[in-house]
């Protein structure tokens, strides 16, 4: 089978792989039908993810078909459609047994899937512990609707959980790229009192005015002027930073008030400065790091009942064969693309 592979610092390349098989009874096969570009993926071409593992084959967003599952699973059998989880993990760690996914001690745990352990940008995906690694979807949702299920969407929902948003909050979401547009979605479901999204780019800009009328829309240059004038407390009470670039976070904490919540769900490319003089006194809280992705059963269910849609944001399909065009766009960001499905061929 096909499947685009990590040759090492700065490539990517398609290469001819074996069909996987299940290694462990709690494993399952999935032909991958829709898969997706994540920034992830590009941090991986860079060299900006060194857990990453040179000849794997990458992509962590995707959608499939139960192909085989090993005699442990449970909870889903061949010919079920379901979302993967980015994340793997055991299910019965201390970590997992607390909802801290993210850092299942298990070899395969945490994000494996597309970084160390070969993943979706492929015909077929082998899924450790698929019990908890893969969600039924729905019958009244598509593949697209479900794409973004187990990761960026899972990225957002968690973000604003976290949050501890209430209904008399200014929110600040740094960032108007996929996983911005995906907290924003997720934000709304707390109905919080003002929701302000900084992003400097006009189409991105124009794409929140456009869809979430609502949502105040601020440039990155005006933003702190603007958060004095739109808040009441001198700053936001939660601000969100999905940005990652190199002046973001130091405008996350900038645009909070004192007391307020910082939380940091980007992924940078170098190391952030924390200026805890400067700071003083603000008396912040932080909240980073990766997605505890366990949320899937309850954004499958929002997606059925209409309350979520991320189907906007895939502006660009490209079927396999021509996923290295669908990456360079991607990564150049032409012709205003948000995410890229990519779709097998029968």
């Amino acid at each position: 089978m096909k499947a685009l592979t990590y040759i090492g610092k700065g490539r990517f390349e398609v290469t001819e792989k074996a069909k996987p098989a299940m290694v462990e009874a709690t494993d399952a096969v999935v032909r991958v039908t829709l898969s997706s570009i994540c920034t992830s993926d590009l941090h991986i071409k860079h060299g900006s993810v060194p857990r990453a593992v040179p000849g794997v084959t990458v992509g962590h967003e995707m959608v499939g078909v139960v192909e085989s599952v090993g005699e442990a699973v449970a909870k889903v059998k061949p010919g079920d459609r379901v979302a993967v989880n980015v994340e793997t993990f055991c299910g019965e760690c201390f970590f997992c047994r607390n909802g801290w996914v993210n850092n299942c001690t298990d070899p395969n745990g945490g994000w494996a899937l597309g970084c160390r352990i070969d993943g979706g940008q492929t015909e077929y995906v082998r899924v450790p512990f698929a019990d908890n690694g893969l969600t039924k979807i729905p019958d009244n949702v598509s593949d697209e609707q479900a794409l973004f299920v187990g990761d960026i969407l899972a990225t957002g929902y968690w973000a604003a959980k976290i949050s501890e948003i209430g209904k008399e909050d200014t929110v600040l979401i740094i960032g108007a790229g996929p996983t911005g547009l995906c907290t924003l979605q997720c934000v709304r479901l707390y109905r919080p009192k003002r929701i302000i999204v900084c992003e400097k780019d006009a189409a991105r800009q124009k794409f929140v005015k456009n869809h979430y009328p609502d949502v105040v829309v601020i440039s990155p240059e005006d933003c702190l002027e603007e958060m004095l004038r739109l808040s009441e407390h001198g700053g936001a009470d939660r601000v969100i930073e999905v940005a990652g670039a190199d002046d973001t976070f130091q405008l996350a904490w900038k645009a909070a008030r004192p007391n307020a919540i910082v939380t940091v769900v980007a992924l940078y490319d170098k190391p952030q400065v924390l200026p805890l003089p400067d700071m003083y006194g603000k008396n912040l809280t932080f909240k980073t790091g990766g997605v505890d992705g366990c949320d899937c059963d309850e954004i499958l269910k929002l997606i059925s009942e209409g309350k979520i849609d991320t189907t906007p944001l895939i502006t660009h399909t490209f079927p396999f064969s021509q996923i290295e065009e669908a990456y360079d766009l991607f990564e150049n960001r032409r012709e205003n693309v948000i995410k890229i499905g990519i779709r097998n061929e029968e």
